[in-house]
């Protein structure tokens, strides 16, 4: 049986893949196109739109671990798109998105039944793109709305994983650096891979072993964060939501 913990260890490479997926997806490129924005300019407004209007640096002080320049330039650059009007494109390009990949999976309906609760009762607080996106209304079909709620739940572990590194002493481009990702929109990744998508500048130096072992600490770390997050589950949900998202993994 699972407890808090180990469901939050488990969960959060599935959660990543489905809660994050929509972000590079073809749905995503389509709004891109229609409303002629970049997609990192689409990225940034619709993610962190539930920030409100607001100067760039307050978005580089939630999203952490992409270089504050980039930042900067595709927020501004992206001030096309009003920034409510970007959250209500960026949720119906999720929405459109679980239709697609989990359309045909029977379980969405028990996933969004079991990560729910977890998200209207999990604490804000560390996680300000978690409150903001719980805010945001849910899709009604269960497909959409389990992709959404993954989403959610991905910003709560993404915000405390933030508060993790930033503890540990670690910049950002060495926490980055410093491990193999498996919780990514497009599975599993290398540090340097997920470095360069984040667009820091190269050559990157090689992680030592110290901040190798710190980064490997953060992980544990944000483990147990989100172990009393998913402690409004019993052990028999705990195990029913692990399996629903196991078996849906890769779809």
């Amino acid at each position: 049986m699972a407890d808090p913990r180990t469901t939050a260890a488990q969960v959060k490479g599935p959660i990543g893949e489905f809660g994050g997926g929509f972000m590079i997806s073809r749905e995503a490129k389509a709004v891109c196109e229609e409303y002629g924005v970049g997609p990192r300019e689409l990225y940034f407004r619709g993610r962190c739109g539930v920030l409100g209007e607001c100067d760039a640096d307050v978005v580089n002080s939630v999203v952490v671990f992409f270089p504050p320049r980039h930042v900067e330039e595709s927020w501004n650059g992206g001030r096309k798109l009003a920034a409510q009007q970007a959250v209500e494109l960026y949720a119906e390009v999720c929405r459109a998105w679980g239709r697609r990949k989990l359309g045909g999976y029977d379980g969405c309906s028990r996933i969004a039944e079991l990560l729910q609760p977890v998200v209207e009762q999990a604490s804000p607080i560390g996680a300000p793109l978690f409150a903001g996106w719980r805010a945001v209304p849910l899709a009604d079909d269960p497909p959409a709305r389990a992709a959404q709620l993954m989403h959610v739940v991905r910003e709560l572990r993404g915000g405390l994983h933030a508060n993790a590194v930033i503890a540990a002493g670690l910049h950002p481009l060495e926490a980055t650096l410093a491990t193999s990702h498996d919780a990514t929109p497009f599975g599993p990744a290398a540090g340097e891979m997920i470095a360069k998508f984040f667009q820091w500048p190269e050559p990157y130096a090689t992680p030592g072993p110290d901040v190798v072992a710190r980064r490997a600490a953060v992980e544990e770390t944000t483990d147990e964060l989100m172990a009393p997050v998913f402690s409004v589950l019993d052990d028999s949900e705990s195990d029913e939501l692990i399996g629903l998202l196991r078996f849906g993994h890769g779809r």
